[in-house]
């Protein structure tokens, strides 16, 4: 059901206890009927529960109870005892005097005086309604007392607001604040990559034109083929070679593709002395390079690396 302003002050009030006994009993009447009420009621109670943990039990001086007790058998002292007055007695009624006898005698006419109507009563005056001057009366004190209640509690949260920033340790447990971890993540920027070395070989056959320039990257070993003057057979394949004193036998660096440029990981597998001091050769082989693992026919074209940009020390 909805509840009124007047219901809400009215619980405000009974958590608060300044009701009397009747409106007391008529809110807890209210409760055992109605469980919004009931409600109401308990949120009341738990929003001015934070009052009465923000006060201490202080415990009176004993000289309290001693001027209590003293005032008490003092009064008592003083107080008459109840005495009831004395009912008066009924007075004695007077002796009656002797009748004496009475000559009857004719009495003169008298005429009658004319007959004189009685004014018409006056009408009562009209109750008057007196019940919505009580019952803006009760509302109106209900109400201040929920403005003092308000006003309270908001100086209360106030307090302890104050209390919670500056001296935290003056409140009960459950009050104060819990302590805040606020995680900072720091990006540190990645260095800047350091530019590695970079080597050059033209693949050329008697200090000709060069047939194939080969680009080695000294950090990741890899390397690039370009075509530039030189043309397969049909059914014939350009095979790169790595011949190096270290090793027993050319080493196959695999076959140029068709296009352009030509890229290979495999310089990895060997260490940079052995990549800079090499002289790299290209054969033609069958289709698809050597079924052997070795070179076919003599390298028609061949280099050796060249240091172009130098690494950054």
């Amino acid at each position: 059901m909805a509840h009124s302003e007047d219901h809400i002050a009215l619980a405000a009030e009974y958590a608060l206890g300044t009701l009397d006994a009747d409106e007391r009993a008529q809110v807890e009447t209210m409760m055992a009927v109605d469980s919004e009420f009931t409600a109401i009621v308990h949120a009341w109670e738990y929003r001015l529960g934070v009052l009465n943990q923000m006060v201490g039990s202080i415990e009176p001086r004993p000289i309290v109870w001693e001027n209590i007790k003293a005032a008490i058998g003092h009064s008592a002292g003083q107080q008459a005892p109840l005495v009831l007055p004395e009912a008066p007695s009924p007075p004695t009624p007077a002796p009656e005097p002797p009748a004496e006898p009475v000559v009857a005698q004719a009495p003169p006419a008298v005429r009658a005086p004319p007959a004189v109507e009685a004014p018409p009563a006056a009408a009562p005056p009209p109750a008057v309604d007196r019940s919505n001057v009580i019952q803006l009366t009760g509302r109106a004190k209900r109400w201040r007392n929920v403005a003092s209640i308000a006003t309270a509690m908001a100086a209360a949260l106030v307090a302890m607001l104050a209390v919670q920033v500056y001296q935290p340790e003056l409140l009960p447990d459950a009050l104060r604040p819990k302590p805040r971890i606020q995680t900072v993540e720091v990006k540190t920027p990645a260095p800047s990559p350091v530019p590695s070395a970079q080597y050059v070989a033209l693949l050329q056959r008697d200090g000709g034109s060069p047939a194939f320039i080969l680009t080695v990257d000294a950090a990741s070993k890899n390397f690039t083929v370009r075509k530039v003057g030189a043309d397969a057979e049909p059914g014939k394949s350009f095979e790169l070679w790595l011949i190096s004193d270290h090793l027993p036998q050319p080493r196959s660096l695999g076959v140029i593709g068709g296009s352009d440029f030509t890229a290979r990981p495999v310089l990895a597998d060997f260490d940079a002395g052995t990549i800079n001091a090499a002289t790299y050769a290209v054969t033609v082989e069958p289709a698809g390079g050597s079924p052997t693992g070795k070179p076919t026919s003599a390298p028609i074209f061949t280099g050796k690396l060249i240091e172009t940009v130098p690494a950054t020390r």
